[in-house]
């Protein structure tokens, strides 16, 4: 089968407009998830539609969750777990990793899908937890297919869990806790604890709830068993999606407008101004939103990515077109997301004759002018938005734009309205 490959556009002027960036995947599915425990119909406004988002939707349908889509706002009705259901996964982390927790407190069996690439992605500690819960499932050496037989009752009151390959982990266990009969302890027992705004995210989602959550030390909380309540909200825009748009303009010059920008936030793609300020771009809030200025020239970095790590591609692609080197580390964990992330990035920019060198948590990327190319996204939409941010400055043709709908379904047609 010959791969379907996207001719990148070049940039022929500066970018000048405005942008309006579809809902947050971290918050939507987050939100989703709440939307099944809580106690009467929740709406959600301006939700990410996405095929991370749909699967969130379909899995809370097999528990019992009536879902109604209106445009852009989705009703949910409480899960009623009384029926066996049948799961599938995607590549979403979100999915696999926080509906297996929900599981628990169905009644019947419940049956894990996935796509193929997602048996390399980190699940232990998904497992390691529910046999801490007591619950019984079935797997191969592989991740999926899995099968669950919980009671439907979970008396556990504490989870130990190591959570340095992803936050994941935490906020799973987190978002379900205080539907457990006596609550749940969360303690994280490992080397690091990445992407900690995520858990912040989870933290403030529950909060807006009425649940409480206790933080006995940096890494463990308490959780108390308490009614979960039903939400009408407005899900902001996802700022990690508005994060290629950022990076055109710093790679074409000219400003952009990303309308609806949160004045306050707990997304890691707020680090965005921090980061690019840092490699030239200049940040100005606006009565509507954020406006990104730049000259088209663009400075090297050095950073630790640990707490915003799935930033990473779009920083590294702003570091392939830089003019000076870059060192990005503290993120060994990608290597356990939609693909190695870190051996990806270093395999494309090299591909299309950059200078990047994978370290032990990181990458170091140099100067040096690019020949273009095929950039390969290993079905990772981050991997694909990259090679898009450097088709700006040189030749390249991307393999399997598609897989940008995991999170932006219409990232073609505003990438190449924004271009224009």
């Amino acid at each position: 089968m010959t791969a379907d490959f996207f001719q990148a556009p070049r940039a022929g002027s500066p970018i000048k407009g405005e942008i309006r960036i579809p809902g947050s995947k971290s918050l939507t599915n987050r939100e989703i998830f709440l939307s099944a425990l809580a106690q009467g119909v929740s709406v959600l406004k301006k939700p990410l539609i996405s095929r991370d988002s749909e699967l969130m939707l379909n899995a809370i349908r097999q528990f019992g969750s009536k879902v109604e889509i209106n445009h852009d706002e989705i009703s949910i009705s409480p899960a009623t777990f009384q029926s066996e259901a049948e799961i599938h996964c995607g590549l979403a982390g979100t999915v696999m990793r926080f509906v297996p927790l929900m599981a628990t407190l169905n009644n019947q069996k419940t049956v894990f899908l996935a796509d193929k690439e997602a048996n390399s992605r980190p699940l232990d500690a998904i497992f390691d937890a529910l046999g801490q819960l007591g619950v019984e499932y079935q797997k191969s050496s592989d991740n999926f297919p899995f099968t669950m037989n919980p009671t439907g009752l979970v008396e556990t009151n504490e989870v130990i869990v190591d959570a340095s390959k992803s936050s994941q982990f935490v906020s799973g266990l987190m978002l379900v806790a205080a539907s457990f009969e006596n609550g749940l302890v969360i303690t994280h027992q490992g080397s690091s604890l990445p992407s900690l705004p995520h858990i912040k995210m989870t933290i403030d989602s529950l909060k807006q709830r009425g649940v409480q959550v206790e933080s006995l030390s940096e890494s463990s909380w308490r959780i108390p068993n308490s009614p979960i309540r039903a939400r009408e909200m407005v899900i902001e825009p996802d700022l990690s999606n508005a994060g290629p748009f950022l990076a055109a303009v710093m790679v074409a010059g000219g400003e952009l407008e990303i309308l609806d920008w949160p004045d306050t936030t707990n997304q890691v793609g707020s680090q965005y101004l921090k980061l690019l300020g840092s490699m030239g771009a200049e940040f100005e809030t606006t009565a509507t939103g954020l406006k990104i200025k730049s000259d088209g020239q663009i400075r090297g970095i050095v950073a630790d990515l640990s707490e915003a790590g799935e930033l990473t591609p779009t920083i590294a692609a702003l570091a392939a077109v830089a003019d000076s080197p870059s060192k990005l580390s503290g993120i060994a964990h990608l290597r356990g997301h939609e693909t190695d992330r870190l051996k990806a990035l270093s395999t494309e920019i090299n591909r299309i004759g950059g200078d990047c060198e994978e370290t032990d948590d990181g990458l170091i990327i140099n100067p040096k002018k690019l020949t273009g190319g095929q950039w390969f996204s290993y079905h990772d939409h981050r991997m694909a938005t990259a090679g898009t941010i450097i088709g700006l400055a040189v030749d390249v043709e991307i393999e399997n734009i598609q897989t940008t709908a995991k999170t932006m379904p219409d990232f073609e047609k505003l990438w190449m309205e924004t271009i224009a």
